[in-house]
């Protein structure tokens, strides 16, 4: 990691540029762990790993205006690896750009593990030919060898708004939660994400989500459901 802000409280950062090739492995931003009120504003990160990544036991946590890329974009977590318990809330990330990024904005958790995700909120994203510019992913296994656990970290309260810009891939909205523990009251508003390669043919991935959307929801998610009352 290139900076890391832990064990910490009362945390500014902001005019900062970070810079790592692309191909650079566990080359993370900013991690933020055990922190509470930490703003990041005003920040370019290249790397080869999450631009800026927060773990377990951070909340009230600011970020906006970064452009990030190339790298795996923004993520909460990975949470809950070995069983453990990891929480992190009070999430707001606002005014980024993801320019080739793997991810754009994306929470990740283990099987079996516990804790919660909850009260997240991204808004006015934009994403330059990312892979997936919107990611939930309750089966996180980077290397592939994962045992099936029906537990699993909570994952609630979570908002997308105002997320524009192409996809590298057709499935630009991946939302793929357990069984179990299904993920609850995601709402999306407003988001228009196409194809880089102009056919206009993106498409979601909707596994145990549950919510609303409101406004025009492009590709559609066909797991939340439509209220024009929020």
């Amino acid at each position: 990691m290139h900076i890391a802000f832990e064990s910490s409280t009362s945390i500014h950062a902001s005019h900062l540029r970070i810079k790592a090739p692309g191909n650079s492995p566990n080359t993370d931003g900013i991690h933020i762990q055990r922190s509470t009120n930490v703003t990041i504003h005003n920040t370019t990160i290249q790397t080869g790993d999450d631009c800026i990544s927060i773990g377990d036991g951070s909340k009230y946590i600011d970020i906006r205006n970064i452009e990030c890329g190339p790298g795996h974009g923004i993520s909460i977590g990975s949470l809950g690896i070995m069983g453990k318990t990891e929480t992190v809330e009070f999430v707001h990330v606002k005014n980024v750009s993801f320019y080739g990024t793997t991810n754009g904005v994306r929470i990740k958790t283990w099987q079996g593990g516990h804790g919660y995700a909850r009260n997240i909120k991204f808004e006015r994203i934009t994403s330059y030919a990312s892979t997936r510019p919107i990611v939930i992913d309750q089966f996180y296994c980077p290397h592939k060898h994962c045992k099936d656990q029906t537990s699993a970290v909570e994952i609630s309260n979570v908002v997308y708004e105002e997320i524009h810009g192409t996809s590298h891939k057709e499935i630009a909205v991946q939302l793929s939660c357990s069984e179990s523990t299904p993920c609850k009251n995601i709402t999306m508003k407003n988001i228009n994400l196409r194809n880089e390669d102009q056919n206009d043919k993106t498409s979601s991935h909707c596994l145990n989500a549950h919510g609303l959307r409101n406004g025009r929801v492009h590709p559609n998610v066909h797991c939340l459901r439509f209220d024009d009352n929020f």
